[in-house]
């Protein structure tokens, strides 16, 4: 934020707020800690936002689950003759099912944040004394945190359908910090995709069209063996299968270092990429 205050228009066609009360530290350390601050605030925010809607908070969680129970049922018998002998849909499902559900939840990243730029909530965190990348970090931290709660649920419903992690507590770990470093990432690419794209039906329209052939197009539901030529060369260069396939070997077992490097380097690489463009774009447009 500074310290002085411009009649510039905003976004919303009113004055520029930008005065602050209390001008940035300019110390790295003072930076670091005002940065941190003002994100836990907005976090606690839009969790609190979120818990206050007793619809919104049902059905995210009830969906999830019936993802789980249906896909199951329905892909479960076609499916297994595709799969390596001794391992169940099941089993092979969930795993997936932990990257589809954190790439479709994204899309509401990008849905909440232009539903408060429409509705003038931005504007007013910019007359306050805060960071303005908190308002951005605030909402990814946010949805991860939700997203965290939904593998929660999800895992449960699994292990009453027999679903088991084979290969230990601390790989289990490791799938779920895999998954939770993916779902940051998408999470900060649809905030971007809501700071380019206007209005909150916009922004979701556009994040289904953006993510609907990247969940089937990967090896989330089946093995890309079974894919087409053209299609198993998409899904096997796609960062929603390496997520998958990391997340699927650390459960249940199998080559786990390749796609747990490629996932993390796709993840690393496109958060060192979108964060910065996501801060400078929200900067300029509010």
């Amino acid at each position: 934020m500074t310290t002085s205050t411009t009649s510039e228009p905003g976004a919303a066609g009113r004055p520029r707020a930008d005065t602050a009360a209390v001008p940035a530290p300019t110390h790295l350390g003072g930076r670091i800690y005002w940065q941190g601050r003002d994100t836990w605030t907005v976090t606690k925010r839009n969790l609190r936002h979120f818990v206050r809607q007793p619809r919104l908070l049902v059905f995210s969680t009830i969906q999830p689950m019936m993802f789980v129970v249906l896909f199951s049922f329905v892909f479960g018998g076609i499916a297994q003759v595709a799969l390596p002998e001794g391992v169940t849909y099941i089993d092979f499902l969930l795993p997936g099912l932990f990257v589809h559900s954190a790439a479709f939840r994204s899309t509401q990243t990008a849905v909440g944040l232009a539903e408060d730029l429409e509705r003038g909530v931005v504007d007013r965190f910019r007359s306050l004394p805060m960071s303005r990348a908190a308002v951005l970090s605030g909402r990814t931290l946010a949805d991860l945190v939700r997203s965290l709660a939904v593998v929660g649920l999800m895992i449960g419903v699994g292990y009453a359908l027999g679903f088991r992690f084979t290969e230990g507590l601390l790989a289990a770990v490791g799938a779920v910090l895999v998954v939770s470093l993916f779902s940051f990432m998408m999470s900060w690419l649809f905030c971007t995709l809501a700071l380019w794209v206007p209005g909150a039906e916009a922004a979701q329209t556009a994040g289904f069209v953006f993510i609907f052939p990247l969940v089937f197009g990967s090896s989330i539901f089946v093995p890309i063996e079974t894919m087409p030529d053209w299609l198993a060369l998409f899904a096997a260069n796609s960062p929603l299968t390496h997520a998958a396939d990391a997340a699927r070997a650390l459960s249940i077992g199998g080559e786990a270092l390749r796609p747990v490097l490629l996932s993390v380097a796709w993840s690393v690489g496109v958060l060192a990429v979108i964060i910065p463009l996501a801060v400078r774009r929200y900067r300029r447009i509010v």
